[in-house]
């Protein structure tokens, strides 16, 4: 029998679209609903995609209300709007927190049980906003968080060391921004310890690993500055936790959830290792980070919250 599972995506931009084709092309759901302001762009989207069938398999893919989303499992929201000239960040911050209140209003109607995947940017930021305007517990509502800067961390250790990016262990924490944390204290290739070791003839050298976390923390935007967007590997993240979720694997990944004292940090979202399953965020898996990390973590959050300061929610 064909396992019904329904994915719904908020939002038909770069990369609601993105996560849309990946799901759609790895085969992890039966049923996928975009709904957008647009709705003749959700259309035509949905049209173009579903028609790919014959060499994937069957999805139903379709354009829809909010309605339409009664019994997904889980709703992307990549919604949202982009800064205007001469609009501060506080504005486009609040405009979007608008945007969100009236997302929260529909998805607490129509789908009060999905799980909320936050993708829109700042990602920490309209996280805890949609926490505190769904009526869903907190579990049921993850941010992507730095999820893409783990992946594109582990790309170039990757290819610094010459080995597959998933024999790499390592994360970035904090903030899906600036303020973000490279923890060198844990990261590891197939259990060795990057830092004081010799892997694959390459010493652990850093200012060569200090270049390496500044492409990472700079690759949105030069990617941004080639081609106007990033939606490509986000989609694929994206597509990564949906299949996280419904096979409730309870996989160890750096989202973004509300922190409850976690190193020493209080009422912010930002990324932390966290178990995902169907059940949403569950457990923190805290690794030991040293006091350089500690307090890139710590000012990561005060960043955040002094970009919460002032929006309307």
């Amino acid at each position: 029998m064909l396992k019904r599972n329904k994915v719904g995506i908020v939002g038909t931009g770069q990369v609601g679209m993105a996560a849309a084709f990946s799901i759609f092309q790895q085969k992890s759901a039966s049923e996928l609903v975009l709904v957008d302001l647009n709705d003749r762009r959700a259309e035509g989207e949905a049209m173009d995609l579903m028609h790919a069938q014959g060499y994937v398999g069957r999805c139903s893919v379709r354009a829809g209300d909010y309605a339409e989303l009664q019994d997904a499992q889980m709703v992307v929201i990549a919604a949202g709007v982009s800064q205007k000239p001469g609009e501060t960040r506080l504005q486009l911050l609040n405009r979007n927190a608008a945007i969100f209140r009236d997302i929260a209003v529909q998805l607490d109607r129509y789908a009060p049980e999905a799980i909320l995947l936050i993708a829109t940017n700042p990602v920490d930021i309209l996280t805890y906003v949609m926490q505190k305007l769904s009526n869903r517990p907190p579990n049921l509502i993850i941010g992507t968080g730095t999820m893409l800067d783990t992946t594109r961390f582990r790309t170039l250790l990757s290819r610094h060391y010459n080995v597959d990016p998933r024999s790499v262990h390592a994360f970035i924490l904090g903030e899906h921004g600036d303020s973000e944390v490279p923890i060198w204290s844990s990261a590891d290739i197939a259990g060795c310890p990057l830092l004081n070791n010799v892997i694959m003839g390459k010493t652990f050298e850093r200012e060569a690993m200090d270049t390496l976390f500044h492409q990472v923390k700079r690759a949105a935007y030069e990617i941004i500055d080639r081609k106007g967007y990033t939606n490509w590997a986000i989609g694929l993240v994206i597509a990564h936790l949906w299949r996280t979720i419904d096979d409730d694997q309870n996989s160890i990944l750096p989202v973004s959830v509300n922190l409850d004292g976690e190193y020493g940090i209080h009422d912010v979202c930002l990324s932390i290792p966290t178990a995902v399953g169907i059940n949403g965020v569950g457990a923190r898996v805290l690794p030991n980070v040293n006091d350089e990390e500690l307090a890139g973590l710590r000012h990561s959050a005060d960043v955040l919250k002094q970009g919460l300061a002032g929006i309307e929610i």
